[in-house]
């Protein structure tokens, strides 16, 4: 079972590689990275392959371990 995890930014933006390691579903930058490019990472139910996409307010990225929702703080 996945779990969810809301992550609340203070910024307009996050990048896609450092949300996966602040909401812990990799332990590192090239772990995150290397995933993200292979294709197991979603966002708003599409596949995405950018790491450095931009992550805004009311976005969901998942794996197949965790779904992370964004929220402005």
């Amino acid at each position: 079972m996945r779990r969810t995890e809301k992550i609340f930014i203070e910024t307009e933006f996050i990048k896609l590689d450092n949300l996966l390691k602040l909401a812990g579903a990799f332990q590192t930058g090239g772990q995150a990275k290397l995933m993200v490019q292979s294709g197991a990472v979603k966002l708003n139910g599409e596949v995405c392959t950018m790491r450095n996409r931009k992550i805004r307010n009311g976005d969901v990225v998942e794996t197949d371990d965790v779904v992370i929702e964004v929220y402005d703080k």
